[in-house]
């Protein structure tokens, strides 16, 4: 018996291909110092890509710096691209996290997308990035 093709199928595949705006960065003053920055993003939305409906969710950021620190304006105008970008809940969370770390390479980062109820299930996706601890120099980050 053949195997049956989700519907689900090549609904994703240019996701990590897809423009979105710039996230700016500027130069960290602090970078000896081992410190915090949070932010959160209660409306974000975003679009699901089987049904064309919007999703809803409270998106988190929690970041350590090392040279470079988000600009938040090239940041907000990052997360509105969303509502109209047709993406799962976990490939949003994973490619916010990837583009947060291109943009300031932080020691370490946490994005956490809480996304409202769909059919009776709320979903929580987190995604981790941890810099070489052990790589002073920052060579080795991506």
């Amino acid at each position: 018996m053949a195997k049956k093709n989700s519907s689900y199928e090549n609904l994703q595949t240019g996701v990590r291909r897809r423009r979105l705006p710039e996230i700016e960065a500027w130069v960290n003053m602090y970078p000896e110092k081992d410190y915090w920055i949070e932010m959160e993003i209660p409306e974000f939305t975003c679009i699901c890509p089987k049904t064309g409906l919007p999703d809803f969710a409270c998106v988190s950021l929690k970041y350590r710096p090392d040279k470079l620190c988000l600009e938040l304006k090239s940041f907000k105008l990052y997360m509105n691209a969303y509502r109209s970008f047709g993406i799962f809940h976990e490939h949003a969370v994973n490619r916010i996290l990837e583009d947060i770390v291109a943009a300031c390479n932080p020691r370490q980062a946490i994005v956490s997308g809480r996304f409202n109820p769909r059919g009776g299930i709320i979903t929580t996706v987190s995604s981790e990035f941890k810099s070489d601890e052990n790589d002073k120099t920052g060579t080795n980050r991506r």
